[in-house]
């Protein structure tokens, strides 16, 4: 028989070391075969820590996901501003190109030569020289408009062939056009110069309607609204032709066209 106190100091070592295998049996109750007798069962993640843990998950990508739809949002914004100013900038250098050389084209059969020239708050007709890039080129008559189609507002420039004989102004039916720009809300055109028949003497002025039909403005102003972003800068053009270069006779005193 073992005395006690080699039971005590674990004796034989079969005995204490199934005394310890019923220890941790006790401690994990679930715990069977292999990882029974490998070691005691280990510690796993509970439901609460789960639950967190795919919270702080889903923060992370909810933020990753704003920033990246932001970052999206600003590149299009970016891109969408530079088209608009793109636009914005050759609309206006080809009507400063334009007007500045516009032709003071006269009607011939009419009394006193007038001008083929009107001026309107929302609308200007003139006479001038298309493009050299364009292969027919020759003297155009235009019409600068804002024109709406359903729920478009374009900014455009129509242009038929003038009449050399023709007693009045040409029509625009069917007058071929270009969309200088689309979205375009407001389109107000101001006049610079004197009233019809006054001296020079007199100091001009600003005005929304051009009723001259011997002289043309001396300097015409364009101010253009987008239907979205700011209002375009003020054009201010000055024609380079004076409106004796199409009359054979220029009459200073009345400030009348003697013949063409």
């Amino acid at each position: 028989m073992m005395s006690r106190q080699a039971c005590a100091r674990g004796w034989p070592p079969r005995a204490a070391a199934a005394e310890r295998s019923i220890a941790s049996s006790a401690k994990c109750p679930r715990a069977t075969g292999q990882a029974l007798r490998a070691s005691a069962c280990a510690r796993g993640f509970t439901l609460l820590e789960l639950t967190i843990a795919l919270v702080l998950l889903a923060l992370m990508a909810a933020m990753m996901f704003g920033s990246l739809s932001f970052a999206g949002r600003s590149w299009d914004g970016g891109e969408a501003k530079a088209a608009q100013v793109n636009e914005m900038r050759q609309t206006q250098e080809f009507l400063r190109a334009q007007l500045a050389s516009q032709f003071p084209l006269r009607a011939r059969k009419a009394v006193e030569f007038p001008l083929q020239f009107a001026g309107e708050r929302d609308e200007m007709r003139y006479a001038a020289a298309l493009p050299s890039r364009v292969a027919e080129g020759g003297i155009y008559y235009f019409r600068l408009v804002v024109v709406r189609e359903g729920d478009k507002s374009r900014l455009v420039q129509q242009r038929v062939i003038p009449e050399p004989d023709a007693a009045r102004e040409p029509e625009f039916r069917d007058a071929e056009r270009s969309v200088l720009a689309d979205g375009i809300t407001e389109l107000r055109i101001s006049y610079f110069g004197r009233d019809p028949g006054a001296s020079d003497a007199d100091a001009p002025t600003w005005r929304d309607r051009w009723e001259d039909k011997q002289r043309l403005p001396q300097l015409v102003r364009i101010e253009v609204k987008p239907e979205k972003g700011p209002a375009w800068p003020q054009l201010v053009v000055e024609p380079r032709h004076a409106p004796e270069t199409s009359c054979r006779s220029w009459d200073a005193n009345r400030s009348r066209c003697a013949g063409v």
